[in-house]
């Protein structure tokens, strides 16, 4: 009988120290922490995603310069003259400077709401 409450004492005890053991939890955090990025990779990306993640300093520029690629198009049909292609031009410099400025503000914008909720 002393033996069996002794074993019965000794895996009781171990049972203890590996309840206590921090590499436990840190195993478990690591394996959910694992799991979570593996569901995350799997995930697949798309172009919408990517476009939204970006910051506006780099996508009111492209806007600028589709918007400029318009006129470049339109104003050598519509203004039938040798200065055209170079207003167009000019056009399409001032409109990616312009949507690089706008682009700023709406970025300089949304950081200090961000500064101001916290």
């Amino acid at each position: 009988m002393p033996n069996n409450e002794q074993d019965r004492l000794k895996r009781l005890r171990e049972r203890q120290l590996t309840d206590r053991d921090p590499l436990v939890k840190q195993r478990q955090l690591q394996r959910t922490t694992a799991q979570r990025e593996r569901k995350v990779a799997r995930k697949h990306l798309t172009l919408g995603e990517v476009w939204g993640t970006l910051p506006n300093i780099y996508k009111s520029p492209f806007y600028g310069l589709l918007l400029g690629l318009l006129a470049m198009i339109l104003l050598p049909i519509l203004w039938v003259s040798p200065w055209a292609f170079w207003v167009a031009l000019g056009a399409t410099v001032f409109f990616v400077l312009l949507g690089a400025l706008t682009g700023r503000a709406q970025d300089l914008r949304d950081e200090l709401r961000d500064i101001s909720k916290h």
